[in-house]
C-alpha cells in the first residue's frame, strides 16, 4: 500500500507537531508562574495595579466628611 511507504515521514511529522505544541504549552505555564512570582514581589513592594479599582470610601463616609 502506498501509505506504508510513507509512514516514517507521517510518524515523524505527527511526532514534531506534538513535540512543540507541548514546548509551547511548556512555555506558556513557565511564564506564566515567573509573571505571578514577580507581580507578588512587585504587590510585596508596594506597586499597586493599575487595573485593580482602589478601595472606594463607603457612601456613609464620604457623607460624614462632607458634612
Amino acid at each position: 500500500m502506498a501509505a506504508t511507504n510513507h509512514l516514517d515521514f507521517i510518524m515523524a511529522a505527527y511526532a514534531t507537531g506534538a513535540a512543540v505544541i507541548l514546548g509551547l504549552i511548556a512555555w506558556v505555564v513557565f511564564d506564566y508562574r515567573a509573571q505571578r512570582r514577580t507581580l507578588a514581589d512587585l504587590e510585596q513592594r508596594g506597586f499597586a495595579r493599575r487595573s485593580e479599582p482602589m478601595r472606594p470610601e463607603p457612601a456613609i463616609e464620604r457623607a460624614k466628611q462632607d458634612a
